[in-house]
């Protein structure tokens, strides 16, 4: 990314950047988009990432006794762990590991996000029925950004 260049860097752009540093001997990196951070430490044994959701004021969390990850309606709502790249298959030749309709069982495989060339499985919090897949498959990922809708059965 240009050094010159005034716009902010893109999620696309940050993810790129981690990957051109997978195969060096980098030991921390610490990178900012707007409020949302992403830090990545490699250690001895492992690495470790951590990505916190953009500021947001008061007025903005949800009310009452209403768990963050499920609406209004009652329905679950599976949200990104982490900054990544979104996938619904296992492999590209394979099925998608849920689509609308399919019902699941608590601690299911619902989709991976890749970050950092590391494969994680995304699992259910609930049983019930995928109402809806939200983001396209290989999309990019944000903390907190919806993935899944699920009726509890």
């Amino acid at each position: 990314m240009p050094a010159s260049s005034s716009k902010e860097p893109t999620l696309a752009d940050l993810l790129e950047a981690l990957d051109q540093l997978a195969g060096t001997e980098f030991h921390e990196v610490d990178l900012r988009v707007g409020g949302a951070r992403l830090r990545v430490a490699r250690g001895p044994a492992a690495t470790v990432a951590a990505a916190s959701p953009p500021e947001v004021a008061a007025s903005a969390a949800p009310a009452g006794d209403q768990p963050a990850d499920a609406d209004e309606s009652g329905l679950e709502i599976v949200t990104a762990p982490m900054v990544g790249t979104f996938y619904r298959r296992p492999r590209p030749d394979a099925e998608p590991f849920v689509s609308v309709g399919d019902r699941v069982r608590k601690g299911q495989v619902l989709c991976i996000i890749e970050a950092m060339k590391l494969m994680n499985n995304i699992e259910a919090d609930c049983s019930g029925e995928i109402v809806e897949v939200v983001p396209e498959d290989s999309s990019a990922v944000q903390f907190g950004d919806r993935l899944f809708v699920i009726q509890p059965a």
